[in-house]
């Protein structure tokens, strides 16, 4: 697939391009968010990697690009990286994910070569990935709600958060998965999730409406 990748750090973009290109993968390196927007016009990417903090200030010229993205090409696939957690900035991404693969890393997760990659390839075909950091500062920040849940349900939560599936839920929690699916309705009922739509993308706008609170 072809990747767009943005990030002012030339050594941390060239080692990820040349790890990306070693799957097989076509990398498009930029160094600044109007250079991202400008490639992303040009290349019509199937993913875009980009870093949060990038110049001229360095503070959310990434993620505001990212956002500008998801609004003007409904359906782009994003993730975002970041170096420290930072909740605000997680809440706006995740909003978009009704169009798409969406998803927010922190850096340090790049070193595990696999997971990333793998974290790439999950958001390039329309799912969603949240690092297990920034997962935990979310559900810090909607603590009392959560006393509803036994210690399991908000187990599962979290894992449901990081974007595992029916199959992965049951492999982590070596249980079937006609228990992970109890578990979830049991969650979504005592959250007081809306249902209606399909199950997949009930579950995961349920998890991240309730997330970003």
């Amino acid at each position: 697939m072809r990747v767009v990748l943005a990030d002012d750090a030339v050594l941390l973009r060239e080692g990820l391009a040349a790890l990306l290109a070693r799957f097989h993968h076509e990398v498009v390196p930029v160094g600044d968010a109007d250079a991202l927007l400008r490639a992303v016009e040009e290349q019509r990417p199937d993913v875009v990697v980009t870093d949060v903090r990038m110049p001229p200030t360095h503070s959310d010229e990434g993620m505001r690009a990212a956002l500008a993205l998801r609004r003007d090409h409904p359906g782009l696939p994003v993730l975002v990286l970041s170096q420290y957690v930072a909740t605000a900035h997680a809440a706006r991404l995740l909003e978009s994910t009704r169009d798409g693969g969406v998803g927010y890393l922190l850096k340090d997760r790049v070193l595990e070569v696999r997971d990333f990659v793998e974290a790439v390839e999950r958001v390039a075909a329309g799912g969603f990935v949240v690092d297990p950091e920034v997962v935990r500062h979310l559900l810090a920040r909607r603590a009392d709600p959560l006393t509803r849940l036994t210690p399991r349900e908000r187990e599962v939560l979290g894992l449901m958060a990081e974007g595992h599936s029916n199959a992965g839920l049951a492999r982590t929690l070596d249980v079937t998965e006609k228990v992970v699916e109890k578990h979830i309705n049991n969650i979504l009922t005592k959250l007081d999730l809306p249902a209606g739509n399909a199950e997949d993308h009930r579950r995961v706008r349920a998890v991240l409406a309730y997330l970003r609170g």
